[in-house]
């Protein structure tokens, strides 16, 4: 009788991951750096940091307004640990609501004017959480093709019937919608901005399109909005102004605002109930003091910082032209968020790049499939409106240097 002990596995729940370990292996073996683990040795203001001892601008944080810094967010942090402690050991239903988690809502609340705040420990599970607990099974879930894993997730975890039309397609929208039963109980979850292109949905067309069919309500992602979109900084869809038309806005703290956390605001007069039902929310313990505090003091000062909007999108123009004169690839025609994409032809080139950048100086993050579209390999620049306009200057120079070096441009 063999014993079990002894025999080596040939295949185990691992196994799955060989094509991908192999590839990461061969990739590493030509020498680059892990483009998945860069550490940041010390960072010295929103756009600048030491990696591997060399002073680096910061082109691929999300940090969009520079929060991360802002002295009043840092104090008020500061107070909060002093006075509340380093966590809350609890969640939201339980111990776990402190007076800065009313604060950040009430902060969230006034920011967008709705009735509803729910603040969550993540962007991603604010995400899973509300669409997973709104759409379950038996409803419907109709969603752009290019959505985020976390509004996939949310439909997986709900069980929810999942109904993809092509990206930012509006013609598709409406067809899907006209094939299902008028009946059932559908939600549409749309993004503002798509964090990989940086293009953003025509949502005035979209909602017009939803609102033809019976029992629809409507989602949108302000993730990668917030902060710069529209004259209060809500989003694409105030910039858009389809205001009335949405029923939950979903959104994170973990880009403008400048810390971590997620959040839904709504006018629907039973949201409340999603406290007690909504398990990614009754199940987690609720974010530190600290982090709230910084949050709601981050939110308020959004309100009023119309001078940084202004320069951010200055900054995006700006790098759109420098980078599109250089003859690069890009994946918007115009600067449509501060998000830019510098579309690559294959992985090869992409890390080249990606390393060269760094090696002047320049951090930006690298992306390929599963989490771009397939075949699509990118370099995707998230700007700051505390990039200045001699450090843009000093991008479009690199990217002109790296482009060169590694014959992505000529």
């Amino acid at each position: 009788m063999t014993d079990a002990a002894t025999l080596t596995p040939t295949r185990d729940l691992f196994s799955k991951f060989d094509p991908l370990i192999a590839e990461r292996e061969a990739l590493l073996a030509t020498g680059v750096r892990d483009p998945f683990s860069i550490v940041m040795d010390q960072v010295l203001s929103p756009t600048r940091a030491i990696i591997k001892g060399k002073e680096t601008i910061l082109l691929g944080t999300y940090n969009y307004m520079g929060m991360t810094f802002d002295p009043d967010v840092v104090a008020a942090g500061k107070k909060a640990l002093d006075e509340f402690g380093a966590g809350t050991t609890g969640s939201r239903v339980l111990n776990g609501t402190y007076q800065g988690h009313r604060e950040v809502e009430d902060a969230l609340k006034e920011f967008y004017g709705t009735s509803s705040a729910m603040v969550f420990s993540t962007g991603y599970q604010a995400n899973l959480g509300i669409i997973s607990t709104l759409a379950g099974k038996g409803d419907y879930i109709i969603l752009d093709a290019d959505s985020h894993a976390s509004i996939y997730d949310g439909c997986f975890l709900g069980d929810a019937e999942i109904v993809r039309f092509r990206h930012n397609s509006v013609e598709d929208l409406a067809k899907r919608l006209a094939r299902l039963p008028a009946d059932a109980l559908k939600l549409v979850v749309l993004e503002g901005v798509y964090s990989m292109l940086g293009d953003i949905a025509p949502l005035p067309e979209m909602v017009a399109a939803i609102r033809q069919h019976p029992n629809c309500m409507i989602l949108v992602d302000e993730a990668h909005g917030m902060g710069f979109f529209g004259p209060n900084g809500r989003g694409v869809y105030e910039e858009q102004g389809v205001e009335d038309d949405i029923d939950f806005v979903v959104g994170t703290f973990s880009k403008s605002v400048g810390t971590v956390g997620g959040f839904c605001v709504s006018n629907h007069p039973k949201f409340e109930i999603m406290r007690l039902v909504c398990r990614p929310y009754v199940f987690t313990a609720s974010l530190p003091p600290s982090v709230v505090a910084t949050a709601a003091t981050s939110i308020r000062k959004l309100m009023h910082a119309s001078d940084k909007r202004a320069h951010l999108w200055k900054n995006s123009k700006r790098l759109h032209q420098g980078l599109t004169d250089l003859g690069f690839t890009l994946g918007t025609k115009t600067p449509q968020s501060a998000i830019i994409a510098v579309i690559l032809t294959d992985q090869a080139q992409a890390v080249a790049i990606w390393q060269s950048l760094l090696e002047l100086g320049l951090y930006v993050n690298m992306a390929r499939p599963p989490a771009t579209p397939t075949g699509t390999f990118l370099l995707r620049c998230s700007l700051c409106a505390e990039h200045s306009d001699e450090q843009v200057e000093q991008i479009i120079k690199m990217f002109e240097v790296a482009g060169k070096a590694t014959g992505a441009i000529a």
